[in-house]
Protein backbone atom coordinates (compact mmCIF):
# COMPACT_ATOMS: atom_id res chain seq x y z
CA UNK A 1 0.00 0.00 0.00
CA UNK A 2 1.30 3.19 -1.23
CA UNK A 3 1.11 6.85 0.49
CA UNK A 4 -1.31 7.68 -1.60
CA UNK A 5 -3.47 4.93 -0.66
CA UNK A 6 -3.34 5.39 3.20
CA UNK A 7 -4.50 9.71 2.64
CA UNK A 8 -6.92 8.40 -0.05
CA UNK A 9 -9.73 8.38 2.65
CA UNK A 10 -8.32 11.73 4.27
CA UNK A 11 -9.15 13.43 0.93
CA UNK A 12 -12.95 12.79 0.28
CA UNK A 13 -15.53 15.53 0.87
CA UNK A 14 -17.53 12.77 3.19
CA UNK A 15 -14.37 12.21 6.01
CA UNK A 16 -14.09 16.65 5.95
CA UNK A 17 -17.84 16.68 6.44
CA UNK A 18 -18.20 14.28 8.85
CA UNK A 19 -14.88 16.16 10.90
CA UNK A 20 -16.95 19.34 10.80
CA UNK A 21 -20.03 17.68 12.43
CA UNK A 22 -18.02 16.19 15.04
CA UNK A 23 -16.30 19.05 16.13
CA UNK A 24 -19.82 21.29 15.68
CA UNK A 25 -21.02 18.79 18.32
CA UNK A 26 -17.86 18.35 20.49
CA UNK A 27 -19.06 22.05 21.32
CA UNK A 28 -22.43 22.03 21.95
CA UNK A 29 -20.94 19.34 24.08
CA UNK A 30 -18.72 21.60 25.64
CA UNK A 31 -20.85 24.30 25.88
CA UNK A 32 -23.58 22.61 27.92
CA UNK A 33 -20.85 21.14 30.08
CA UNK A 34 -19.26 24.72 30.62
CA UNK A 35 -23.29 26.47 31.58
CA UNK A 36 -25.18 24.30 32.91
CA UNK A 37 -23.19 20.76 34.69
CA UNK A 38 -20.33 21.82 36.13
CA UNK A 39 -21.38 25.45 37.82
CA UNK A 40 -24.59 23.13 39.20
CA UNK A 41 -22.15 20.30 40.10
CA UNK A 42 -24.69 18.11 38.65
CA UNK A 43 -22.82 14.34 37.80
CA UNK A 44 -24.48 12.44 35.22
CA UNK A 45 -23.61 9.60 33.91
CA UNK A 46 -20.85 10.40 31.36
CA UNK A 47 -16.45 10.94 31.35
CA UNK A 48 -17.76 14.29 32.36
CA UNK A 49 -18.93 13.11 35.44
CA UNK A 50 -16.77 11.30 36.75
CA UNK A 51 -14.15 14.01 36.07
CA UNK A 52 -15.78 15.92 38.22
CA UNK A 53 -16.06 13.39 41.01
CA UNK A 54 -12.44 12.66 40.85
CA UNK A 55 -11.56 16.51 40.47
CA UNK A 56 -13.64 16.72 44.32
CA UNK A 57 -11.88 13.81 45.52
CA UNK A 58 -8.41 15.31 44.08
CA UNK A 59 -9.83 18.50 45.83
CA UNK A 60 -10.05 16.59 49.52
CA UNK A 61 -6.62 15.67 49.28
CA UNK A 62 -5.13 18.50 48.24
CA UNK A 63 -4.50 17.86 44.80
CA UNK A 64 -6.55 20.61 42.47
CA UNK A 65 -7.01 18.47 38.80
CA UNK A 66 -9.36 20.73 36.10
CA UNK A 67 -12.26 18.97 35.09
CA UNK A 68 -11.49 19.91 31.63
CA UNK A 69 -7.79 18.57 31.93
CA UNK A 70 -9.32 14.87 33.56
CA UNK A 71 -11.93 14.75 30.38
CA UNK A 72 -8.98 14.77 28.53
CA UNK A 73 -6.91 12.41 30.26
CA UNK A 74 -9.79 10.05 30.46
CA UNK A 75 -11.03 9.45 26.49
CA UNK A 76 -8.20 9.25 23.65
CA UNK A 77 -10.28 9.62 21.01
CA UNK A 78 -10.49 13.19 18.32
CA UNK A 79 -13.93 13.76 19.86
CA UNK A 80 -12.69 13.30 23.17
CA UNK A 81 -9.11 15.19 22.69
CA UNK A 82 -10.97 18.06 21.61
CA UNK A 83 -13.60 18.70 24.01
CA UNK A 84 -11.15 19.46 26.90
CA UNK A 85 -9.29 22.12 25.00
CA UNK A 86 -13.07 23.91 23.69
CA UNK A 87 -14.10 23.48 27.39
CA UNK A 88 -11.12 25.59 28.37
CA UNK A 89 -11.51 27.99 25.29
CA UNK A 90 -14.81 28.76 26.57
CA UNK A 91 -14.25 28.98 30.03
CA UNK A 92 -12.05 32.16 28.70
CA UNK A 93 -13.88 33.61 25.40
CA UNK A 94 -17.32 32.93 27.38
CA UNK A 95 -17.49 32.22 31.12
CA UNK A 96 -20.16 31.06 32.67
CA UNK A 97 -19.51 33.09 35.61
CA UNK A 98 -20.51 36.08 33.79
CA UNK A 99 -23.86 34.53 34.02
CA UNK A 100 -24.10 33.36 37.01
CA UNK A 101 -25.72 35.76 39.71
CA UNK A 102 -23.95 36.37 43.09
CA UNK A 103 -24.25 33.56 45.79
CA UNK A 104 -25.48 31.00 43.14
CA UNK A 105 -24.36 28.50 41.61
CA UNK A 106 -26.94 28.11 38.75
CA UNK A 107 -26.78 29.57 35.39
CA UNK A 108 -30.80 29.19 34.83
CA UNK A 109 -31.28 30.49 38.77
CA UNK A 110 -32.81 26.59 39.47
CA UNK A 111 -30.67 23.57 39.18
CA UNK A 112 -33.55 21.77 37.26
CA UNK A 113 -33.81 24.21 34.54
CA UNK A 114 -29.54 23.44 34.36
CA UNK A 115 -30.09 20.00 33.96
CA UNK A 116 -32.99 19.88 31.61
CA UNK A 117 -30.93 22.60 28.96
CA UNK A 118 -27.71 20.06 29.46
CA UNK A 119 -29.76 17.05 28.62
CA UNK A 120 -31.22 18.36 25.92
CA UNK A 121 -28.37 20.24 24.31
CA UNK A 122 -25.83 17.26 24.87
CA UNK A 123 -28.73 14.84 23.46
CA UNK A 124 -28.75 16.58 20.61
CA UNK A 125 -25.03 16.46 20.31
CA UNK A 126 -24.82 12.43 20.68
CA UNK A 127 -27.22 11.81 18.73
CA UNK A 128 -25.32 13.45 15.85
CA UNK A 129 -22.50 12.17 16.84
CA UNK A 130 -23.95 8.15 16.91
CA UNK A 131 -25.56 8.83 13.16
CA UNK A 132 -22.25 9.30 11.70
CA UNK A 133 -20.81 6.09 13.50
CA UNK A 134 -18.71 8.61 16.18
CA UNK A 135 -19.01 8.99 19.70
CA UNK A 136 -18.12 11.33 22.25
CA UNK A 137 -15.60 8.53 23.71
CA UNK A 138 -16.03 7.76 27.19
CA UNK A 139 -19.22 5.66 27.86
CA UNK A 140 -20.26 6.64 25.05
CA UNK A 141 -18.22 3.87 23.55
CA UNK A 142 -19.46 1.72 25.69
CA UNK A 143 -23.14 2.31 25.21
CA UNK A 144 -21.99 1.85 21.97
CA UNK A 145 -20.60 -1.78 22.26
CA UNK A 146 -24.22 -2.50 24.21
CA UNK A 147 -26.27 -1.19 20.64
CA UNK A 148 -24.02 -3.09 18.67
CA UNK A 149 -23.90 -6.49 20.33
CA UNK A 150 -26.10 -6.52 22.95
CA UNK A 151 -29.27 -5.09 20.71
CA UNK A 152 -29.94 -2.65 23.37
CA UNK A 153 -31.45 0.97 22.16
CA UNK A 154 -28.67 3.48 21.93
CA UNK A 155 -30.88 5.64 24.59
CA UNK A 156 -31.01 2.55 27.32
CA UNK A 157 -27.73 1.73 26.71
CA UNK A 158 -26.42 5.43 27.63
CA UNK A 159 -28.33 5.28 30.59
CA UNK A 160 -27.04 1.61 31.24
CA UNK A 161 -23.46 2.86 31.24
CA UNK A 162 -24.09 6.05 32.96
CA UNK A 163 -25.92 4.59 36.12
CA UNK A 164 -22.68 3.67 37.81
CA UNK A 165 -20.72 6.90 37.24
CA UNK A 166 -23.67 8.79 39.14
CA UNK A 167 -23.83 6.27 41.77
CA UNK A 168 -20.05 7.34 42.15
CA UNK A 169 -21.53 11.02 43.09
CA UNK A 170 -22.69 10.29 46.03
CA UNK A 171 -19.18 9.83 47.50
CA UNK A 172 -18.52 14.18 46.85
CA UNK A 173 -22.37 15.43 46.39
CA UNK A 174 -25.41 15.51 48.73
CA UNK A 175 -27.81 12.89 48.20
CA UNK A 176 -30.03 15.40 46.81
CA UNK A 177 -27.80 15.78 43.98
CA UNK A 178 -26.96 12.43 43.63
CA UNK A 179 -30.70 11.72 42.34
CA UNK A 180 -30.87 14.02 40.31
CA UNK A 181 -27.77 13.17 38.69
CA UNK A 182 -29.23 9.88 38.12
CA UNK A 183 -32.94 11.57 37.10
CA UNK A 184 -30.95 13.23 34.25
CA UNK A 185 -29.04 10.35 32.94
CA UNK A 186 -32.80 8.58 32.53
CA UNK A 187 -34.06 11.69 30.80
CA UNK A 188 -30.33 11.72 28.89
CA UNK A 189 -31.36 8.26 27.29
CA UNK A 190 -34.50 9.13 26.16
CA UNK A 191 -34.25 12.32 24.92
CA UNK A 192 -31.42 10.32 22.82
CA UNK A 193 -33.53 7.77 21.72
CA UNK A 194 -36.30 10.41 20.49
CA UNK A 195 -33.70 12.25 18.63
CA UNK A 196 -32.26 9.22 17.30
CA UNK A 197 -35.72 7.97 15.87
CA UNK A 198 -36.49 11.36 14.47
CA UNK A 199 -33.13 11.28 12.54
CA UNK A 200 -33.76 7.63 11.43
CA UNK A 201 -37.40 7.96 10.36
CA UNK A 202 -38.00 6.23 6.96
CA UNK A 203 -41.39 6.65 4.77
CA UNK A 204 -42.45 3.08 3.92
CA UNK A 205 -45.01 3.84 0.92
CA UNK A 206 -47.14 1.78 -0.80
CA UNK A 207 -48.67 2.05 -4.42
CA UNK A 208 -50.88 0.68 -6.37
CA UNK A 209 -51.28 2.07 -9.97
CA UNK A 210 -51.46 0.96 -13.51
CA UNK A 211 -48.52 3.03 -14.56
CA UNK A 212 -46.34 1.29 -12.04
CA UNK A 213 -43.47 1.08 -14.42
CA UNK A 214 -43.15 4.78 -14.82
CA UNK A 215 -43.20 5.50 -10.95
CA UNK A 216 -40.37 2.25 -10.80
CA UNK A 217 -38.12 3.45 -13.14
CA UNK A 218 -38.44 7.13 -11.62
CA UNK A 219 -37.59 5.81 -8.10
CA UNK A 220 -34.87 3.82 -9.10
CA UNK A 221 -33.15 5.57 -11.95
CA UNK A 222 -33.93 9.08 -10.14
CA UNK A 223 -34.20 8.75 -6.32
CA UNK A 224 -31.71 5.91 -6.91
CA UNK A 225 -33.50 3.59 -4.10
CA UNK A 226 -34.90 -0.10 -4.55
CA UNK A 227 -38.46 -1.16 -4.13
CA UNK A 228 -40.13 -4.11 -4.17
CA UNK A 229 -43.02 -5.07 -7.00
CA UNK A 230 -46.47 -7.04 -6.14
CA UNK A 231 -48.89 -8.29 -7.79
CA UNK A 232 -52.36 -7.87 -5.82
CA UNK A 233 -55.71 -8.65 -6.18
CA UNK A 234 -58.62 -6.20 -5.08
CA UNK A 235 -61.08 -7.61 -2.41
CA UNK A 236 -64.42 -5.95 -4.27
CA UNK A 237 -63.89 -6.41 -8.13
CA UNK A 238 -60.48 -9.13 -8.45
CA UNK A 239 -59.37 -6.86 -10.49
CA UNK A 240 -55.20 -7.72 -10.78
CA UNK A 241 -52.66 -5.17 -10.05
CA UNK A 242 -49.15 -3.92 -9.21
CA UNK A 243 -48.13 -2.84 -6.16
CA UNK A 244 -45.02 -1.05 -5.53
CA UNK A 245 -43.50 -0.99 -1.82
CA UNK A 246 -40.38 1.37 -1.03
CA UNK A 247 -38.17 2.65 1.77
CA UNK A 248 -37.84 6.92 1.27
CA UNK A 249 -37.20 9.80 2.83
CA UNK A 250 -39.34 12.37 3.91
CA UNK A 251 -38.12 14.28 1.25
CA UNK A 252 -37.96 11.67 -1.14
CA UNK A 253 -41.32 10.81 -0.41
CA UNK A 254 -42.49 14.39 -1.48
CA UNK A 255 -40.65 14.06 -4.16
CA UNK A 256 -42.60 10.60 -5.60
CA UNK A 257 -46.24 12.50 -4.89
CA UNK A 258 -45.39 15.53 -6.73
CA UNK A 259 -43.81 12.82 -9.75
CA UNK A 260 -47.40 11.19 -9.22
CA UNK A 261 -49.27 14.79 -9.43
CA UNK A 262 -47.21 16.51 -12.46
CA UNK A 263 -47.29 13.02 -14.93
CA UNK A 264 -51.06 12.90 -13.79
CA UNK A 265 -50.82 9.12 -12.93
CA UNK A 266 -53.79 7.59 -11.48
CA UNK A 267 -52.60 5.85 -8.13
CA UNK A 268 -53.58 4.49 -4.58
CA UNK A 269 -50.64 5.64 -2.26
CA UNK A 270 -50.20 4.43 1.41
CA UNK A 271 -47.47 5.53 3.69
CA UNK A 272 -46.35 5.18 7.06
CA UNK A 273 -43.40 5.68 9.42
CA UNK A 274 -40.32 3.74 10.10
CA UNK A 275 -37.80 4.01 12.68
CA UNK A 276 -35.61 1.98 11.92
CA UNK A 277 -33.86 0.49 9.23
CA UNK A 278 -31.43 -2.66 9.12
CA UNK A 279 -29.55 -4.10 6.02
CA UNK A 280 -28.51 -2.63 2.90
CA UNK A 281 -30.64 0.74 2.89
CA UNK A 282 -27.84 2.90 4.44
CA UNK A 283 -24.97 1.16 3.21
CA UNK A 284 -25.73 1.41 -0.50
CA UNK A 285 -26.90 4.98 -0.15
CA UNK A 286 -23.78 5.53 1.31
CA UNK A 287 -21.38 3.39 -1.72
CA UNK A 288 -23.36 5.35 -4.89
CA UNK A 289 -22.03 8.86 -2.30
CA UNK A 290 -18.69 7.33 -1.93
CA UNK A 291 -18.56 6.60 -6.04
CA UNK A 292 -20.10 9.97 -6.85
CA UNK A 293 -17.09 11.36 -5.03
Amino acid sequence: MNVGDLLRPFTTRKFWSDLIVMTLAMLFSAFALNFFLIPGNLVLGSTAGLAMVLSDLGGVFGVTIKVSTLVLVLNAIYTSLIIGPLMDLLDKVLPASKFIAEGSTSVMGDIWFDLLCFVGIISVAQTILFRINASSGGLDIIAKILNKYANIDIGEAVTVSGVVICLTAFAVNPFRLGVIGIIGTWINGLAVDHFTAMLNRRKRICIISDDYEMIRSYIINDLRRGCTLYEVRGGFGGETHTEIQSLLTKDEFAHVLNFIKVNKLHSFVTAGNVSEVYGLWNNARKNKAENIE
